[in-house]
């Protein structure tokens, strides 16, 4: 019943404090311009991730929340990702910057014991990192949470695609009976509830910085701590549309000659949604059903021992991704083409 009650007071604070964001958001500068990349015409208020934080701060206090103390390292490391996340909401800060800070904030998770120890067994050979532990983490935390943070292009996309990730990793904790794995993704759910209320397209206000990196931050310490339980190869399944996306875009970037990180409108969100005449719902919706399925093969195969079979897996996964998608955007570039070339000849 307290459990219950605590998702109730975190989803009321939550929503009482984005109503707040929303209604001062133009006063404290955090409200988000339109550009030639963005899906929305119209100036937006952003910073809902502070809602969203301070919605779980309050349950916290007033429950004596005892695993924020006993993996206090860990939700500092993850206070500080946001803290760079609302600085950034309210004035750009540089990606430089950001880096810095996650880096910072894995140093942080190392007192927790929060490290990628192991990639487990792959191709006959146990990979245990050693003295690379702490760097991979830090490659990967930052990958992961970039990531995410990539995917917050379309209204209700990466608070959707969160809520099924965050469930996901609450089914294995609750499997093997880790607090810290479901207090933790549970709160986050309904926070990122009360904030979906606001964010369905039409969208009201964005969750920004403060909301997808440390969305992305706090997803990749949970799923560090499910390796105690699970197999790493999993995990890509598990998050699989935030990785696949990256890993795709940056490939073509590379193949075309520009640079990996290069912003452009070549993410799945965006081919998706020319596909679907800019309906952002159907868009939505088709992704996060892409990430429940992955997510349902993570869960399914995440004690399995032969570890290779599932990375060729996500391989071949990745591979019809690519050219699934790769083919989608030449045909769109052909028909923008012929379209352009009749209006000319029309208008000529």
């Amino acid at each position: 019943m307290i459990f219950i009650s605590k998702l109730i007071v975190i989803f009321l604070a939550t929503f009482f404090f984005i109503k707040l964001i929303i209604r001062h958001a133009s006063s404290v500068g955090l409200v988000d311009v339109p550009n030639h990349r963005s899906a929305h015409r119209h100036i937006t208020p952003r910073g809902a991730g502070i809602g969203m934080v301070f919605g779980i701060m309050v349950s916290d206090v007033l429950f004596m929340n005892t695993v924020v103390l006993d993996h206090f390292f860990s939700f500092l490391a993850i206070f500080l990702v946001f803290i760079v996340g609302v600085l950034d909401d309210h004035r750009d800060t540089t990606p430089k910057i950001k880096f810095y800070v996650i880096f910072a904030a894995v140093l942080l998770l190392a007192f927790d014991g929060m490290s990628i120890h192991s990639l487990g067994r792959l191709f006959g050979y146990d990979m245990e990192l050693g003295w690379f532990a702490i760097p991979f983490t830090m490659f990967a935390v930052a990958g992961f949470t970039n990531a995410l943070n990539l995917s917050d292009g379309l209204d209700g996309l990466a608070g959707l695609l969160s809520i099924i990730i965050l469930s996901t990793l609450c089914v294995i904790g609750y499997e093997h009976r880790d607090l810290f794995i479901v207090s933790t993704s549970v709160s986050f759910i309904a926070a990122i509830a009360a904030f979906m209320w606001f964010n369905w397209n039409p969208a009201k206000i964005f969750m920004g910085d403060s909301g997808s990196l440390t969305l992305g931050f706090a997803i990749s310490v949970l799923s560090i701590k499910a390796l105690d339980y699970i197999n790493p190869i999993s995990v890509l399944f598990i998050a699989a549309i935030p990785i696949l996306d990256t890993l795709i875009v940056m490939i073509r970037r590379k193949h075309n000659g520009h640079s990996m990180f290069a912003p452009d409108k070549l993410h799945i969100h965006h081919i998706l949604l020319r596909f679907f005449n800019g309906n952002v719902r159907k868009t939505v919706v088709l992704i996060a059903l892409l990430q429940l399925g992955f997510s349902i093969v993570g869960i399914a195969f995440s004690e399995a021992a032969q570890q290779r079979y599932l990375l060729v897996l996500f391989v071949i996964n990745a591979a019809a991704f690519y050219l699934l998608l790769n083919g989608m955007l030449v045909r769109q570039n052909k028909f923008a083409y012929y379209r352009k070339k009749r209006r000319k000849n029309h208008l000529s």
